[in-house]
């Protein structure tokens, strides 16, 4: 019994630091989300999402898209080295009333579910 109990330790601790091990994405936005708040449709419609590869490989964003026609998002080409940062811009079609966007984002963080990271945009164009 106390060998069962060993290996069972052993295999959680091994899986638990294999799966730490990677690029790792962190955003420095709250919560993912960007809030415009008020403006007007006169006003920078970009905003970036800066974030940091906090893991120990490199990090490559394979793609950041939305579903909307309105939303141009330009997201960096090269991989990010582990301790670097990058950012995720996207530019906003100042079209008056309500923002309540999602960007999702596809990368090789191990961080995130299948590397899948959901960014908001809110706040409103008068």
């Amino acid at each position: 019994m106390k060998n069962v109990i060993k290996f069972i330790v052993i295999v959680l601790f091994s899986v638990a630091g294999y799966s730490q091990n990677g690029p790792k994405i962190e955003f420095s936005a709250q919560d993912n989300t960007i809030d415009y708040g008020k403006i007007s449709k006169s006003d920078n419609p970009v905003r970036s999402f800066e974030f940091t590869n906090t893991g120990d490989a490199p990090l490559t964003i394979i793609s950041a898209q939305s579903t909307l026609s309105t939303i141009v998002v330009t997201k960096p080409s090269a991989a990010i080295l582990p301790g670097k940062k990058g950012k995720i811009d996207v530019k906003y079609n100042m079209t008056a009333g309500p923002i309540r966007k999602t960007i999702t984002v596809e990368t090789n963080a191990v961080n995130y579910p299948d590397g899948r990271v959901a960014l908001k945009i809110k706040g409103e164009v008068l």
